[in-house]
């Protein structure tokens, strides 16, 4: 039987506002009054919808990989790779690292979120430390699935190799879509905090509980990985075994230890070529900027503002953001919270589309392997790149939201904010 506390009250994620949940319809959500975050959405047949949209990627997701993905055919010489082909491709190029990549953000953690989902919510007898710890790695796991960005990158792709010759999708690239699709559903109908009160009790709570006023100001923190209501001096969450505390711990340090690397690594792959296009025996390196200033040329405008926006003014626009939040975090003065809280929003969803040239790139090199005719082949400027995203990606997961809030004069003392930073 779930305790009182965790029916009733949740503490917000992003801003530590505790809020009274009401009873909710079939197809409402309940979101926070202060930063407008979501909390928890009400949907019918909670358990089957998940695992029916989580099965259907599956299977699609299996018949993507057994047939051609894409193809392409340059004065009567053709190529044809299919999904699985595309990190082999990158190994034989030695990026090895670049293959890793694609094959942990587009099939396997993908697939394993699908899987997990329908551990959890299918009625399969697990050991309860099992399904806290699935349960665990699905919310850590899920901002690193990154399909519906492949699949971009790949009509990217097939506007720049219009150019050169005929391309045609495969066999498997409609199941692939339809992957997409599924798995973007299966995640929507996935309710954190109802799946969390169906794996475990949440623990009760013996003090009266402030609803409108924050955590951190009633000597209450939420578990980040499953939003159970717990003491701050509690560091163990005896739901899910997560560690926490009542904010990040050296939440700015690390953010911005993982900025100011992601910007050392950002002017060389800028400046270096992250693509090496080999035609009639003639090499030609390209930069990013390069990539842009050709399509744009070419006549290719909106796929060249797609590779501007994505691979040169978000990357830049995120760090100074996060950079933005971070002084702002450790400053004094009124600032307008909303309007940061909207910033780091955007930072946390915009971020991860950077990684669309990596995987253009990755489309190209597997499939334009047409020996002295043309060849494509990455270069070092992509691994740069690609860790500038991940890095860049680290940096917003660091940066703990709830600083942004924490300057209302409703908290706690200044030692217990002072334990996240």
């Amino acid at each position: 039987m779930c305790s009182h506390s965790d029916i009733a009250h949740v503490l917000c994620p992003h801003c530590d506002l505790l809020v009274a949940l009401p009873p909710l319809e079939y197809g409402q959500k309940a979101t926070c009054p202060r930063c407008k975050s979501l909390l928890t959405a009400r949907w019918q047949e909670p358990r089957k919808r998940p695992v029916g949209y989580a099965l259907s990627a599956l299977f699609m997701l299996l018949l993507a990989n057994m047939f051609p993905f894409v193809n392409m055919n340059v004065k009567g010489l053709s190529s044809e790779v299919t999904l699985i082909q595309i990190p082999q491709v990158l190994v034989d190029d030695n990026y090895a690292s670049i293959a890793s990549l694609f094959m942990v953000v587009v099939q396997l953690i993908p697939a394993f979120c699908m899987l997990a989902i329908i551990l959890l919510c299918a009625p399969v007898r697990m050991p309860g430390r099992w399904n806290n710890r699935i349960a665990w790695v699905l919310f850590h796991l899920k901002a690193w699935c990154m399909v519906e960005i492949f699949l971009a990158g790949v009509l990217v792709s097939f506007v720049k190799l219009i150019a050169y010759g005929e391309v045609g999708i495969g066999t498997s690239f409609i199941p692939y879509v339809l992957f997409c699709l599924l798995q973007v559903r299966a995640f929507q109908c996935t309710d954190r905090y109802w799946l969390w009160r169906q794996v475990a009790t949440a623990p009760a709570l013996s003090q009266p509980l402030r609803v409108g006023h924050s955590g951190l100001s009633q000597g209450l923190r939420s578990c980040q990985c499953c939003m159970a209501i717990l003491p701050v001096q509690q560091h163990i969450c005896p739901r899910c075994s997560s560690k926490g505390y009542a904010r990040k711990q050296h939440s700015l340090q690390w953010t911005m230890a993982l900025l100011i690397t992601s910007i050392m690594l950002y002017i060389p792959a800028n400046m270096l070529p992250i693509m090496i296009t080999q035609a009639l025996g003639t090499k030609i390196t390209s930069t990013i900027m390069a990539g842009v200033v050709l399509l744009w040329s070419e006549g290719s405008y909106p796929v060249a503002m797609v590779i501007f926006v994505a691979s040169i003014m978000v990357p830049s626009l995120k760090m100074l953001a996060i950079a933005w939040l971070c002084w702002d975090a450790r400053g004094q003065k009124k600032v307008d919270r909303e309007r940061l809280h909207v910033v780091y929003e955007v930072v946390e969803f915009v971020g991860r589309w950077s990684m669309i040239d990596v995987f253009v790139i990755a489309v190209l090199s597997a499939l334009v392997r047409m020996g002295q005719l043309m060849s494509i082949y990455p270069d070092i400027g992509a691994l740069l790149f690609a860790l500038v995203v991940i890095l860049t990606m680290f940096s917003a997961i660091t940066f703990d939201s709830r600083l942004i809030w924490d300057r209302s004069g409703t908290f706690a003392s200044r030692e217990l904010r002072d334990d996240g930073k």
